[in-house]
C-alpha cells in the first residue's frame, strides 16, 4: 500500500500552538463508520455517546521532563532528549549539537554537572543523570509546537489521570478529559479502566518508506493489569462496547487481544503496527486527535474507520478550521 495514500497538505496555521484553558471545550468531530455520517460537537458532549455498561480505557502514563538543555565544558549549548530508562539514572537518549562527544564527557546545567556520556548505542547515546530529573529537565513539547515550554505546559501537557512516569510525549487524546467530566461519565454507569503505555518518539515518527508495510515501529513499554482484563470480560458478556482513548490505548489493547476478544495481563514491550487491512479484536470505538499526514497514527485510524472516510473527515476538518495535533481538537469514531 503506497504511503502517499495517507498524504495531504496540512496548513501550518491549523497546528495548535497552545492548549485550551477549558480542556473539555475542544471541538469534537463524530464519525459514524456504518453510515459515513459526520457530526460536529464539543468534547464535553462525549458523554452522550457513552452508554451504561460501556468501558472507557485511558492511558495513565505520565510525561517526564525528558528535554535537557545543557552546555559543554567549553560553553557550547547542547540538547539531550531522554528516550528510555535503562536502569537507575542511566538512559538511552538522542541529542542535538552533541558532535563527537567522548565517553566520560560531562555536560552542565548552569554551573552544575548534569549529565555524563557513558557511550553510544548506534545513533543514540547512553547517558547518566548526575542530578534529579525534575530539576534537570523540562516538558518535551513536540517539535511542531514552535515555542519554548511555558509554565502552563507542566499542567496542560499532562492528562488529569497521569500517574506513572515514563512517556516522552503525551497520550494527547486524553488531554481533553477533566476530573469533572470523568466523574459524570462514571455516574452514568460507564466503567473506566487504565493501561500504561509509555509513549516514545517512535509513535510520532513519519513513515519514510514508499510502502506503508515497510515501516518499523519503535518498541514501547506496556503494562495491563488484571482489573482491566476483568472489565473487558464483563463488557463482552453484557454486549457493551470498549472505547479506546487514543491510539496508544488501541495498540495496547490490540497487542494483548485474543481471538475471543478477551485480554490477559501483560508487562513488557509492544511494537505493534496497525495498518489496513486489520481486524480489531478488542476496540469498538476510538477517541483520538487529528494527526499528521504520512504518520502511523493516521494509518491506524484509517484501519479502524476506512481510509476514504478518514480522508473525507480530514478535508472537512480543515475546511471548518479544526485545530490539529497534540493541543488540537478531537475525533470520536463509532
Amino acid at each position: 500500500m503506497d504511503t502517499s495514500l495517507f498524504d495531504f497538505e496540512l496548513p501550518k496555521e491549523l497546528i495548535a500552538q497552545h492548549p485550551l484553558k477549558d480542556r473539555d471545550k475542544a471541538r469534537l468531530m463524530v464519525l459514524h463508520r456504518n453510515t459515513g455520517k459526520i457530526e460536529h460537537r464539543l468534547f464535553k458532549d462525549i458523554i452522550s455517546y457513552l452508554e451504561e455498561g460501556d468501558l472507557l480505557v485511558l492511558n495513565d502514563t505520565r510525561v517526564i521532563p525528558a528535554r535537557l538543555m545543557l552546555r559543554k565544558g567549553t560553553g557550547g549549548k547542547v540538547e539531550v532528549f531522554l528516550l528510555e530508562r535503562i536502569e537507575g539514572k542511566k538512559w538511552l537518549s538522542i541529542g542535538r549539537k552533541l558532535g563527537k562527544l567522548k565517553e566520560g564527557t560531562v555536560l552542565y546545567k548552569g554551573d552544575k554537572p548534569a549529565v555524563k556520556i557513558l557511550g553510544r548505542a548506534g545513533d543514540k547515546f547512553i547517558v547518566e543523570l548526575l542530578g534529579g530529573l525534575e530539576e534537570l529537565g523540562e516538558i518535551p513539547l513536540p517539535p511542531y509546537i514552535k515555542r519554548e515550554p511555558e509554565e502552563e505546559d507542566k499542567f496542560f501537557y499532562q492528562t488529569v489521570f497521569a500517574r506513572k512516569n515514563g512517556s516522552v510525549a503525551s497520550p494527547t487524546a486524553g488531554l481533553h478529559f477533566t476530573e469533572d467530566l470523568l466523574e459524570k461519565i462514571k455516574e452514568k454507569g460507564v466503567l473506566v479502566g487504565f493501561v500504561t503505555l509509555h509513549v516514545g518518539l517512535g509513535t510520532f515518527k513519519p513513515i519514510e518508506a514508499e510502502k506503508v508495510e515497510e515501516h518499523k515501529m519503535h518498541r514501547e513499554f506496556l503494562e495491563v493489569g488484571e482489573e482491566l482484563c476483568s472489565m473487558v470480560d464483563q463488557v463482552r458478556r453484557r454486549g457493551k462496547r470498549v472505547f479506546a482513548v487514543g491510539t496508544t490505548v488501541v495498540r495496547a489493547l490490540e497487542t494483548i487481544g485474543k481471538e475471543d476478544r478477551r485480554i490477559e495481563p501483560f508487562k513488557g514491550y509492544t511494537d505493534l503496527y496497525i495498518y489496513p487491512p486489520y481486524r480489531f479484536k478488542v476496540v469498538d470505538a476510538l477517541i483520538t486527535n487529528f494527526h499528521f499526514p504520512r504518520s502511523t497514527l493516521i494509518v491506524l485510524v484509517s484501519a479502524f474507520a476506512g481510509r476514504d472516510l478518514i480522508m473525507r473527515a480530514y478535508r472537512e476538518a480543515m475546511e471548518r478550521r479544526y485545530r490539529f495535533l497534540s493541543y488540537g481538537d478531537a475525533m470520536l469514531i463509532l
